[in-house]
């Protein structure tokens, strides 16, 4: 007879495990790019969070899990008035962040929105403050955030780079649990071996599936599933500074590990060194809340809103080159249930400016997509994969976001092709995309927070040195509601 054992004997930790604590820890964040960049994330961040705040469907499910279980001393949510345990602060930030689709994205294998991850920095970064005050310790400052998005944003986007989690059913909100837990531990003060046990679990969390994000399902958890995985995050690394044990091979177990349970036996890959070249590269949404696959192909659309909006009845056909991505994600037709299912359909995301000349979160809402004319023009669409906008899409000298757009009449006339290959949230167009997230920014704070404590919010990110020097309680004091 023979017999097979398995060895109890625990191996050295995964490789990607030790990648991943070291460079959170240790790495030398100095690029003057990166933390000018950060700054623009953080205002955009917590715009499109206030911007939410507006929609009942995001505040309920704000605040504690159980009514009335507040925290003294706890972390603060921006534009309310909750003081909430870590956990539950890093859900209703990283909720309300990600409810509108608005915030930044990263475009590779995998796709996301790397600021989710404030959800667990900010709320961490407030309550260890508020304790080392308590204590007599100074408090964290901005620039200690800003490092923390840096690092968030790079463990997130290279993981992106080259494992592709959605064409194993993977959601990517499975990178923000990896990566807030990472600077979690950081912002906790843990060893290389507390982030190592931390990362191991959060691995070993496993992943959402994309249910909510494709028909015939897609609904509202899209919105607050990012919250989920950030505040998840901040479990594992307090679970770890507790000195809770770790999983040194949950990636690379055979049978039992992530890569093959979930990864189809893959090995999951470091895309390039980590450094800062998310955060320097990053997306943001800037006029549009799209998800950024049609971000270009709604500005095609404004762009031919003039030539169409008087010839609607004429319109035989439009035609919709795009990328393979936008083509697998995105390519929707009939009925579409509610807002979290009409921000992911390309055919939607185009009619409403075709018609009116612009988007906007309330374009969503029951009330507008109920105009029969959006279904008309979306029944008359064709989504094509260009091939050229697929290879410069995946490009890292590109990163580009291709879609063209042409209209086609019954009499047999039809429009320009207009293409767009970068939207103006992009790193080659930053120039012409600051001002226009400067006054999105803007819109938001003074539509939520109170005129005084608006103008005094403006003025410290007008000046990078005293943004920086803030601490963060006194920061969050500025916008309580």
């Amino acid at each position: 007879m023979s017999s097979h054992h398995t060895s109890a004997v625990r191996p050295p930790p995964d490789a990607l495990l030790v990648a991943l604590a070291e460079y959170a820890l240790s790495a030398e964040i100095s690029s003057t790019e990166a933390f000018d960049t950060a700054r623009y994330c953080l205002a955009d961040t917590l715009g499109c969070g206030l911007m939410a705040l507006a929609y009942p469907a995001c505040t309920k499910m704000l605040g504690p899990v159980v009514p009335g279980a507040t925290m003294a001393g706890g972390a603060r949510v921006p534009g309310t008035s909750f003081e909430l345990d870590p956990v539950q602060a890093a859900f209703s930030i990283g909720a309300m962040v990600r409810w509108l689709d608005f915030n930044d994205t990263w475009l590779a294998a995998e796709w996301g929105h790397p600021s989710d991850n404030l959800g667990a920095i900010l709320a961490l970064a407030d309550w260890v403050s508020r304790r080392n005050v308590r204590e007599g310790r100074d408090p964290l400052t901005l620039r200690t955030v800003l490092d923390a998005m840096i690092r968030a944003h790079e463990i997130q986007g290279v993981l992106a780079l080259e494992n592709s989690f959605n064409r194993v059913g993977l959601d990517h909100v499975l990178l923000v649990r990896i990566a807030s837990t990472a600077v979690a531990v950081r912002l906790l003060g843990g060893s290389r071996e507390d982030a190592i046990s931390a990362l191991s679990n959060a691995w070993i969390d496993g992943g959402a599936l994309r249910t909510y994000r494709h028909a015939p399902n897609t609904g509202s958890r899209k919105s607050w599933a990012a919250g989920d995985a950030t505040s998840r995050a901040v479990r594992h690394a307090l679970f770890a500074m507790k000195g809770e044990m770790g999983y040194p091979s949950a990636l690379t177990a055979p049978r039992w590990g992530f890569q093959d349970v979930l990864f189809k036996g893959q090995e999951l890959k470091l895309g390039r060194p980590l450094g800062s070249y998310v955060m320097e590269h990053v997306l943001f949404k800037i006029s549009f809340p799209a998800e950024f696959h049609a971000q270009t192909a709604v500005e095609c659309a404004i762009l031919l809103h003039p030539a169409v909006k008087d010839r609607l009845e004429q319109i035989e056909r439009i035609v919709i080159e795009t990328q393979e991505s936008a083509v697998r994600i995105i390519d929707k037709t009939g009925p579409l249930d509610n807002p979290a299912d009409r921000d992911h359909c390309i055919q939607y995301m185009v009619a409403v400016p075709l018609l009116k000349g612009s988007l906007a979160a309330e374009d969503y809402e029951d009330d507008v997509a109920a105009n029969p004319l959006i279904d008309l023009l979306r029944s008359k669409m064709e989504v094509r994969e260009h091939q050229p906008y697929s290879v410069d899409y995946l490009d890292p000298e590109k990163r580009s976001i291709g879609n063209a757009l042409q209209v086609y009449f019954k009499d047999g006339s039809h429009t320009e092709r207009v293409a767009v290959e970068y939207p103006i949230g992009h790193r080659r167009r930053r120039k012409e995309g600051i001002p226009v997230l400067e006054a999105k920014f803007t819109r938001a704070l003074r539509d939520r927070i109170p005129e005084r404590a608006a103008d005094s919010i403006l003025a410290l990110f007008a000046d990078p040195k005293k943004l920086d020097a803030e601490p963060v309680p006194a920061f969050l004091d500025r916008w309580v509601v």
